[in-house]
């Protein structure tokens, strides 16, 4: 049997980088526009119900949230602990200039300074593949990423495509995964990726 996420906790929430936790561990972030899903993939990847929650309002999140995340090697009968760090959502959020600002900047601080980041995982909506703010973040992520880490696209709500969409998105996005939360496809792909890139240290392709 593959390895596998065992147990997952809520560990702490922060609005900037010197709130995070101490480096050390193993990160992934997962970043991408608000509703995109993101709360229901982290519940789906770590078998919990309600581990990450969503807001009812798009936007409104404002933290980073940190989660602590065990996998099992079943072969060794190992276990390994790592980070899976919930960024705010993007795109939709009612605040003010002022602190979309500031939050922007805390934002821009963690991705590039934090060391411990060793995959980001970004999330688009499968039914809107090419957002300009898409592409943007992917580009702003491709001028700083290290050798060391890995960028990864997963595409949401696939099961509201049909055969053909998928295909022009895995033609322009190789290497992309595919996801339905409602049908639990491409979950087990995404958890053997976080696991043979974090913590096996395999190259990121």
């Amino acid at each position: 049997m593959p390895a596998r996420i065992v147990d997952a906790a809520f560990l702490t929430s922060a609005s900037k980088i010197d709130e995070a936790p101490a480096e050390g561990i193993g990160e992934v972030v997962f970043l991408g526009r608000s509703n995109v899903g993101k709360s229901s993939l982290l519940n789906s990847l770590t078998h919990r119900k309600s581990l990450a929650k969503s807001s009812s309002t798009p936007g409104k999140t404002r933290l980073i949230n940190y989660f602590d995340v065990v996998y099992k090697d079943d072969d060794i009968d190992e276990k390994y602990h790592i980070h899976f760090v919930d960024l705010p959502g993007f795109g939709y959020a009612k605040v003010s200039k002022t602190m979309k600002y500031e939050w922007q900047k805390s934002l821009n601080a963690f991705i590039k300074n934090r060391r411990t980041i060793r995959m980001f995982v970004h999330l688009r909506d499968a039914r809107h593949p090419e957002e300009p703010i898409d592409e943007d973040v992917k580009n702003y992520i491709g001028e700083f990423i290290g050798p060391d880490q890995c960028y990864l696209e997963v595409f949401t709500k696939i099961d509201k495509l049909k055969q053909g969409e998928i295909a022009k998105i895995l033609a322009k996005h190789p290497g992309a995964i595919l996801i339905s939360n409602l049908k639990k496809r491409g979950i087990e792909k995404l958890e053997r990726k976080i696991f043979d890139i974090v913590i096996k240290g395999k190259e990121c392709r």
